[in-house]
């Protein structure tokens, strides 16, 4: 018989009493309805202090009066119809005496919930969800107060915080709200509730209404919800800044305890205010007696709970929201639900009832969004607190439900007909195999066998009283010894003391072993064809299963999968994120606080179904696959265009947005303004020094010839001319087939020249060419660089291209050489070089032809070493320079792009600057200075990077550096990790702040790129090592740290917080560069594979 008592569903106090039993049945474990009533009693509704008395070591069951218990509603969900015993249940026993002192009870709970609900306006639940509200806030707060490398920055650079054409909109983590984003974000992508929550508008009469009311409770969220939404549709911003909702959210409450956020708790609050406010504007739109409210059209659907409580049956028609499921103990989603529907036994206080109970759950009515709770957290009572579940949970992007509708349930499940069919077929079928005892009797010798009919039955050993035993007799008892050594083995754990070492049979003849080991050996054979059989049947089974559930008629209900929220971290702390779908481009999109990034279903897949990372699913958002309203853009009725953007809002949204937006373009426009001030300074400055160069040039010129008159000058500048040319003859005739690296590779000669005393000139060694004195700089010469392979190559060219110039003179000279100079550089383009040999630092034109730059930037660029004055110190270099300074005053504005020449001249340097910080990081990172090689190698990795976007030989291996980048991450984790676990202060603090200040702000980077396996393993490692003091018994000033610490360690967001400025280079030569970085990759390539 059942009762339904709906003052217990209207009331708002008796949910509270339903969700706080929940609540302490998930985090204790304990199923006990009267330990848990009894422990809300002595708590007063405090969860904490309840939750103390039940884990408590000496905690005794409390008595109450015996009562009739079941639930039939799901834990976790006040939206059911609770009915029944202690504001618990749905079934009441009316045949029972103490139905007067049941309402009493019941009127007594009301009254003083009712009591509480008038001084404040609110229930302690909701107070619980301010609570955590406050926290979050005060968090936001207390950043300000934090360390520069832990202040959320926005970027200085409005660009940077610009919305890309319709890319959607991400929400800045305030402080702690990560969950916030996650749930709005996944509400927000169904169009009907976006369109639900934009268009609607506040009653009319809402001044009229008290000030206690919940109204005006819900209208302040729901006017910021409208703006954020509406940000959100047609923002020119990145991301935009939900505090005011949160701020909010915290003054609809008042309180000053905090606790952890159950997000699952917030969502399903959440729609419970939107559903009041959607409430009271339906109410005074019509004047029917039940309006129809939206949300709860959107959200709600009924189920039916059919059981039999004490041989008595019963059927209740009830009403959920977030459906929630357990994880533990199952694979995969369906398994989780067919546990929930069929729940089994019903507990009932009557200990003398000994009647049949049961009940199973059935849809009757579908909500269009169905919502999954995944609980994945439970209490661990030897530690004293909740540990989250890293179970592996499987769940399809589409969902059938139709196996679990009430359409299949109830006794015309199996017809009557097929029953009775069924037990004939049962009636008429035979055994498969022969009993053991037979194949025994068949097998053994007459002799020493015992008829199967003497041996007594296990169930009538079990079962008999010891005075009703069999009769000792020699027969009997071998037969029970017989029987015990066949059944008792794996029931004896322990060998008596008095046994040997190696028992053995005290006697047996070889006639008695023989038929032992046949026996033993065809039933290990039998027993493995069984057990081989039972796989196969168990395989059939689940392939009947499958296709019996892919029957056209069995896939009528699709869900689709419409969002995947995921937590990462440990039951007390972690980060949230979103995974959507985009119905529109057909494709899965990660909500990650700021960060909005395209995803696949592979990525979705690793991070929620939980089982070897800290990552999983906890809330999974189907969708109604047939009816299209949920995600059904708007349209025009006149041009029958979707309506997109800014258009989808209503007038008061639209201004809002769009004031918005100019406060962002006019940042826009003051960010250029400044840009351009800042050129413009740079470029008069830039002219400044170019007039007091050209300045300082003129005036060498102008007295240069009273300086050439001197008579030491003038022989000696003929003497020093004389000696080049011999030098460089000498050196073209004996290097002619060697190039300029193998000259610069190998020792030079001991050639000496005796330079004349004048300090006006100085003495430039050249491997394998000899020493000469040439011009100091004052007169336009530059040693280091005539030390480069760029002038090596070209002073090579000019000899070789001697005789063409005298025959032909300096045009045809120039010509030949810039022929065989472009020829050789080519050559060395398309060859095939070791690790430790690269031309492109030796040679531009190498680093362009290798990556195939336009041939007018090679051109020009050739010409201007050609044309370096440096080559002055000889005339027919002389000569070569004039005319290729000629041809370069030749080329028009048109023919080349200077702005494409300067920057394709900027990546070079780029590539020399990327070069120069990998070689410090490695070197650093050889020197186990580890802090400094970071710091170097991700600058490496990001110019690097940026580098290998615009093509394949911008840049050098990325591998490498990834290599050295994460290992280098992996040996700070690991230095930080030991001075943690030490446990002195100034240790710990060092650690944490190796931490703080290294390992946080970089493990982003590590994190944006997540197709690189090898790092996303590695932040795990990292985060697991750290995860895993969760574990440990510690002090409190420690755990506080390590809680303090961990929701940073545990943020998944891609903005980089906190970055460091990149390391100043020093000053480096081209020589210097090339040397160093050909003995870095040596000995690299000396390091044993393992170590790399």
């Amino acid at each position: 018989m059942t009762v339904e008592q709906n003052v217990l569903q209207q009331s708002a106090a008796q949910k509270h009493q339903q969700t706080f039993l929940n609540q302490l049945r998930e985090i204790t474990g304990i199923n006990d309805a009267q330990i848990l009533q009894q422990a809300l009693k002595d708590s007063n509704g405090n969860l904490e202090l309840a939750v103390a008395f039940l884990t408590a070591k000496n905690a005794k069951t409390p008595q109450q009066e015996e009562t009739t218990y079941y639930q039939t509603a799901l834990p976790g969900n006040d939206r059911y119809i609770s009915v029944g015993s202690q504001a618990d249940t749905n079934v009441i026993d009316l045949t029972g005496d103490d139905k007067d002192d049941l309402q009493r009870a019941i009127a007594l709970s009301l009254a003083e919930s009712n009591r509480a609900f008038r001084e404040t306006g609110i229930t302690d639940e909701e107070q619980a969800i301010s609570r955590v509200l406050e926290a979050s806030i005060a968090e936001n707060k207390a950043c300000l107060k934090r360390t520069p490398t832990e202040v959320w920055r926005d970027s200085r650079n409005p660009y940077d915080r610009k919305r890309q054409d319709k890319a959607p909109v991400g929400l800045k983590n305030v402080g702690n709200t990560c969950w916030f984003s996650a749930v709005i974000q996944s509400l927000f992508n169904l169009l009907e509730f976006r369109r639900l929550v934009l268009n609607y508008k506040p009653p009319s009469n809402v001044q009229d209404l008290p000030r206690n009311q919940k109204e005006h409770r819900n209208l302040p969220f729901m006017r910021e919800l409208r703006y954020l939404f509406a940000l959100l549709v047609g923002t020119k911003r990145k991301y935009v800044d939900p505090s005011r909702a949160v701020e909010i959210l915290k003054d609809a409450f008042k309180s000053n305890d905090s606790q952890q956020q159950d997000v699952s708790e917030f969502t399903h609050k959440l729609l419970d205010w939107l559903e009041d406010a959607f409430q009271m504007k339906a109410e005074e739109e019509t004047d029917e007696d039940k309006p129809k409210n939206p949300m709860v059209e959107l959200f709600y659907g009924r189920f039916l709970a059919v059981g039999v409580l004490e041989g008595k049956k019963f059927e209740n028609t009830e009403m959920f929201g977030q459906y929630p499921l357990q994880v533990n103990g199952f694979k995969d989603l369906h398994e989780c639900l067919e546990a929930a529907m069929i729940e089994g036994e019903i507990e009932s206080l009557h200990s003398e009832n000994s009647g049949k109970s049961g009940q199973e759950h059935w849809f009757t009515e579908l909500p269009p969004v169905l919502t999954f709770e995944l609980s994945r957290f439970e209490f661990n009572q030897a530690l004293g607190r909740p540990e989250k579940i890293h179970n592996k949970l499987e769940f399809p992007q589409v969902l059938y439900l139709d196996r679990y509708l009430s359409y299949g349930s109830g006794p015309k499940r199996f017809p009557l007909v097929d029953v009775l069919q069924y037990a004939l077929e049962f009636a008429s079928s035979k055994p498969v195999c022969t009993s053991p005892v037979d194949d025994i009797d068949a097998s053994s010798p007459s002799s020493g066998s015992i008829p199967s009919q003497t041996l007594p039955s296990t169930t009538d050993q079990q079962g008999a009283p010891s005075s009703e035993l069999p009769s000792t007799s020699p027969a009997s008892i071998a037969a029970i010894s017989s029987r015990s050594v066949i059944h008792k083995p794996f029931t004896q754990s322990r060998i008596p003391p008095d046994l040997p070492m190696h028992p053995a049979p005290r006697h047996i003849t070889e006639e008695e072993l023989s038929v032992l080991e046949s026996c033993l050996h065809r039933w290990r054979t039998e027993i493995e064809n069984d057990t081989r059989d039972l796989q196969e049947s168990i395989s059939r089974i689940h392939r009947t299963i499958e296709l019996m559930y892919s029957d056209k008629s069995m896939i009528q209900v699709p869900y689709r999968l419409h969002a995947v929220l995921v937590h990462e971290g440990q039951a007390n702390a972690g980060h949230y994120w979103a995974y959507i779908f985009d119905h529109r481009e057909n494709r899965w999109m990660k909500y990650n606080d700021i960060a909005v990034t395209k995803s696949s279903w592979e990525e979705l897949v690793r991070d929620s179904f939980g089982g070897y990372r800290n990552a999983s699913a906890y809330c999974l958002m189907y969708i109604n696959d047939k009816p299209q309203f949920l995600i059904q853009e708007e349209f025009n009725k006149e041009t029958g265009q979707a309506l997109v953007g800014i258009e989808t809002l209503p007038p008061d949204l639209r201004d809002f947005v769009e004031e918005d937006n100019q406060r962002f373009e006019k940042e826009l426009e003051e960010w250029d303004a400044q840009l351009a001030q800042k050129a413009l300074q740079e470029k008069l400055l830039a002219s400044q020094k170019l007039r007091d160069s050209e300045s300082s040039v003129t005036t060498a010129q102008a007295g240069e010839p009273e300086y050439l008159e001197q008579p030491s000058r003038s022989d000696f500048s003929k003497h020093l001319k004389e000696e080049t040319i011999r030098i460089i003859t000498k050196a073209s005739h004996e290097h002619e087939d060697k190039s300029p690296e193998t000259v610069l590779q190998s020792k030079p000669e001991n050639t000496t020249s005796q330079p004349p005393s004048n300090q006006q000139v100085v003495e430039v060694e050249i491997p394998h060419i000899g020493k000469f004195m040439i011009e100091s700089k004052e007169g336009g010469y530059d040693d280091e660089i005539m030390m480069t392979p760029n002038m090596q190559g070209i002073i090579m060219a000019i000899g070789k291209s001697r005789s063409v110039y005298d025959r032909c003179g300096p045009e045809a000279g120039f010509f030949k050489a810039i022929k065989l100079e472009y020829s050789r550089l080519v050559k060395l383009a398309q060859e095939d070089t070791p690790p430790e040999t690269d031309y492109r630092l030796h040679h531009v034109i190498v680093y362009f032809i290798q990556n195939q730059a336009p041939k007018k930037i090679i051109e020009k660029t050739l010409l201007e070493q050609f044309a370096d004055r440096n080559l002055s110190f000889d005339e027919r270099c002389h000569n070569i320079m004039k005319v290729a300074q000629a041809k370069i005053e030749m080329i028009k504005p048109e023919e080349v792009n200077m702005e494409e020449y300067e920057e394709w001249h900027q990546d070079y340097r780029k590539f020399r600057e990327t070069t120069m910080y990998l070689i410090i990081g490695l070197e650093n990172f050889q020197r186990e200075s580890y802090i400094d090689s970071l710091l170097f190698l991700i600058c490496a990795y990001q110019n690097n990077k940026e580098l290998l976007s615009k093509g394949l030989y911008r840049g050098h291996d990325e591998e490498l550096i990834s290599h050295y980048r994460r290992e280098c991450l992996l040996k700070l984790n690991e230095q930080a990790a030991e001075l943690f676990e030490s446990g002195e202060d100034r240790e710990v603090n060092n650690g944490l702040i190796i931490m703080n200040e290294f390992i946080v702000p970089f493990l982003p980077l590590l994190l944006v790129d997540e197709m690189e396996e090898k790092d996303i393993l590695a932040v795990e490692d990292m985060r697991n090592r750290w995860c895993s003091y969760l574990g440990q018994e510690m002090e409190s000033h420690l755990q506080e740290k390590l809680t303090d610490f961990l929701p940073k360690l545990l943020d998944c967001s891609t903005e980089i917080k906190g970055f460091h400025e990149p390391p100043k280079l020093p000053p480096y030569s081209t020589h210097e560069l090339c040397e160093r970085f050909t003995r870095i990759m040596l000995s690299l390539s000396r390091t044993p594979a393992d170590g790399r």
